[in-house]
């Protein structure tokens, strides 16, 4: 393990050394006079080796460009793009360590749980391969199968990622700036999700049932008894994949319909459940023989919290009306700001980008503003969440799938279609957020009457006080006690100065360099004075700014 720790510190080391300085870690600059079609070559050239040199250093690495691809706040445009594209594919492992992964999962042989088990994989990715197969029962079915090892090796890519990570939060400022403890808590989480076949099978269940209302997509479901923590078993699904279809192949399919299901039952997805398939992209879509549409490959997924969703409903709607102003407050809201953020050129430059796109255009990609704004975000210091920048991604991809089946289709009329929907959705409790409504509704109401005789009792004895916590009095007090020490010891080591020129006149019998010796005493007691006190200064608002970059802003009260 020594050994993989040290060849992973190198190559990092390596990574950093030929991308660190460059544009890679320079955020995203906005530049309106370029408005080329294609990135430029350099620029594109260098992205694509970033992404080549992450997939060389296996899958860990490979996860974490396919993270970053959708972190717009946070890279340029020319590095997500050639992250977004990082082939997840690998030689194929011998069937012979299939074979045994799955007999040992599954406790039986091959031939006792499968009437056939395809030998050749549908494919081979860094943390598993797909085979197709037969139940006994003749159910056909896919099995995903883990690599051997792969969790160790991830284990201890984490734990040199975690190192490192820490050591920049607390050493460096683009760490703090970019917060890479938090990015790698939540990359965590996403690559332990996709290591636990249990729970993409749990997602399957989750999105089967969430696109049940709609006749036109399916998602396979997994096979329960035949699926554990390294083996996922699921339905096999027959079609094409999107990609595959060209414009004459789609002109014998009725594809509006399906795009409206797809878009709709996104956003319920979304913005309702609160469920996120974070890789829509055209390649996880098969169009089936009879006309339907397959959601393929759920294991990279994220939740969406209630406020999240509030606010990009909320978002979705400003941007659909073309309110760059109203775009711009949400904005601000959900990000959190960095000492660099200046409000009024970020809500210009919101206010721009909202209508440029609704001026260009009813077929905005929604996706695609979304994605801008989280460069926006990035580019003035504001770090928006990153579910937010994830549904950017999602719907980023979803608005591909859709101009590919239907060029026509417009997501934003969608969007307004849709906006009854979307505002009941932002508008719906809980079961149990009526219930603890209700009871504090009733405590309210319980001690209402007993709070207001306290208050007016108060005000009729005079003793009604209201406290108003404006600013922090002890940290003002302590700061008005360090400038009056201060300036009391500035003041005395100025009057030693004038004192010991005043006695530089009077005559004295012991002599230093030929001048009085008291006056000599007065003026190197001055000298070491003021230089204790210049370096006290400096000692003491080092340790106060270093508090003050640990504490983060003050929380209003």
């Amino acid at each position: 393990m020594t050994n993989l720790h040290d060849n992973r510190y190198v190559a990092l080391a390596r990574l950093v050394r030929r991308y660190g300085r460059s544009d890679l870690l320079s955020g995203t600059q906005l530049d309106e006079f370029d408005i080329d079609d294609e990135t430029p070559l350099g620029d594109a050239e260098r992205a694509q080796a970033f992404a080549d040199d992450l997939e060389k250093m296996g899958p860990t690495f490979i996860k974490l460009g396919q993270l970053l691809s959708t972190r717009f706040d946070l890279l340029p445009a020319s590095y997500t793009t050639a992250l977004e594209r990082l082939q997840d594919e690998v030689e194929p492992i011998d069937f012979d360590t299939v074979r045994e992964v799955v007999e040992t999962e599954l406790g039986a042989t091959l031939k006792e749980r499968f009437s056939d088990f395809d030998v050749k994989p549908l494919a081979a990715a860094s943390l598993g391969q797909v085979h197709r197969a037969v139940l006994r029962n003749g159910r056909e079915v896919v099995v995903k199968v883990q690599r051997p090892h792969v969790r160790e090796l991830v284990r201890e890519d984490m734990k040199v990622l975690g190192r490192l990570a820490r050591l920049a939060d607390r050493r460096t400022e683009i760490g703090r700036s970019f917060g890479f403890g938090q990015l790698l808590d939540q990359f965590r989480r996403s690559l332990a999700g996709e290591l636990d076949y249990r729970r993409e099978a749990r997602n399957l269940v989750t999105f089967g049932e969430l696109t049940a209302p709609y006749d036109l997509l399916v998602v396979p479901q997994p096979v329960e008894p035949y699926t554990t923590s390294k083996i996922l078993t699921m339905d096999f699904v027959e079609g094409r994949k999107v990609t595959d279809i060209g414009p004459l192949g789609l002109t014998d399919v009725d594809a509006r319909p399906i795009v409206e299901q797809l878009f709709s039952a996104y956003l319920h997805m979304i913005l309702d459940a609160g469920v996120l398939h974070a890789d829509p992209h055209p390649g996880n879509l098969l169009l089936t023989p009879d006309g339907r549409l397959a959601l393929l490959d759920l294991g990279m997924t994220a939740s969406v919290p209630p406020r999240i969703q509030h606010d990009i409903i909320k978002l979705l709607l400003a941007i659909s009306d073309g309110d760059g102003e109203e775009t711009s407050s949400i904005l601000a809201a959900m990000g959190h700001p960095l000492d660099s953020f200046e409000a009024g050129p970020f809500r210009s430059d919101v206010a721009h980008l909202v209508s440029e796109a609704i001026a260009s255009g009813a077929d905005v990609a929604v996706g695609a503003v979304l994605v801008d704004l989280s460069r926006v975000s990035g580019a003035h210091g504001l770090r928006p969440p990153a579910e937010m920048s994830m549904v950017g991604k999602a719907l980023l991809n979803l608005d591909q799938a859709t101009s590919h089946l239907d060029p026509g289709f417009s997501p934003t009329d969608a969007i307004r279609e849709n906006a009854t929907d979307i505002s009941a959705a932002g508008l719906k409790m809980s079961p149990g957020g009526i219930v603890a409504a209700a009871i504090e509704s009733k405590n309210f109401v319980e001690h209402l009457p007993e709070r207001a005789n306290r208050i007016m009792d108060s005000l009729a004895d005079g003793e009604f006080r209201v406290k108003v916590d404006a600013i922090d009095e002890q940290r003002l007090h302590t700061v008005i006690q360090r400038v009056a020490n201060r300036v009391t010891l500035g003041i005395i080591i100025a009057a030693t100065i004038l004192g010991a020129a005043l006695m530089m006149r009077v005559p004295s019998s012991w002599t230093v360099l030929g001048y009085p010796g008291l006056a000599m005493l007065f003026f190197l007691f001055a000298v070491c004075g003021g230089i204790a006190m210049a370096a006290w200064i400096v000692m003491t608002d080092r340790k106060v700014a270093r508090t003050d970059r640990t504490a983060g802003p003050p929380r209003p009260s």
